[in-house]
């Protein structure tokens, strides 16, 4: 499975995920024109994407949809998601509906994508397990305030694309009001480095597994320091970075 991340951070989020001639979009964050330059760039064209998956009706995760009317793209959200989402033409909206309470599986051509609760100070936000053909599980979880083991259960894979978004002295040192620190730091807000080191160090098994750490505070962290919280918990796990599993910060 390819992954391209085409945007990440509170400026905008935006990820193709590739498997045969299967490519999906998690979230929309940037301008459409700005998601068409970059599909391109990393040889996709706009009009090759099978479906949009939104996580939460966030401008930075929803800003760049008008791409889906553009090139009549099918946009999936939640049921609560889609009352935050306006300007998606009403044939290609598709709801992330639930049986008994479980979201139900998306089958598209040579991929299964699994949607499972998240915690967000959204309607109904989501993350997204991606299961292709050929073996590869790729588990997306962007903004959430914690990691709790339901999600664990869903986020078993080989791929990881996830936030590891601020670090919490920072957010508490910054000039930031009192109520957006408090927001942050929530059960409802964003993951710190810690918090995505410890999901981590739960799930990765040392068997060449590909993180991806994205949606980075520019204010509140630093890609070294959210790459060394997660290799040393990793290392105290008995994995070694680019022996055992491979890390990439966005």
């Amino acid at each position: 499975m390819k992954v391209d991340i085409l945007a990440s951070g509170s400026s905008g989020n935006c990820i193709a995920l590739t498997s045969g001639e299967t490519t999906i979009l998690i979230d929309a964050g940037i301008a459409k024109t700005k998601i068409e330059k970059r599909l391109n760039e990393v040889g996709i064209r706009a009009d090759q994407i099978a479906a949009i998956f939104v996580t939460h009706a966030h401008g930075d995760h929803i800003k760049g949809l008008p791409l889906a009317n553009k090139y009549r793209i099918p946009v999936y959200a939640s049921d609560g998601e889609w009352k935050g989402i306006s300007g998606v033409d009403d044939d290609l909206q598709r709801v992330v509906s639930t049986t008994h309470g479980e979201y139900e599986m998306i089958p598209l051509e040579g991929v299964h994508i699994y949607p499972f609760k998240t915690h967000h100070d959204a309607y109904e936000p989501v993350g997204y397990a991606i299961e292709d053909d050929t073996g590869n599980r790729c588990c997306v979880v962007m903004d959430t305030g914690h990691v709790d083991s339901d999600m664990l259960d869903m986020m078993e894979g080989n791929i990881y694309i996830i936030e590891s978004n601020h670090d919490p002295d920072m957010v508490v040192e910054s000039n930031y009001p009192i109520s957006v620190q408090a927001r942050i730091l929530s059960d409802i807000g964003h993951l710190s480095n810690d918090q995505t080191a410890s999901a981590l160090a739960r799930l990765i098994k040392g068997r060449g597994e590909r993180i991806y750490l994205t949606h980075l505070s520019s204010s509140n962290n630093m890609p070294k320091l959210a790459e060394m919280i997660v290799n040393t918990a990793l290392r105290k796990q008995g994995f070694e970075v680019g022996k055992h599993y491979f890390l990439e910060v966005f």
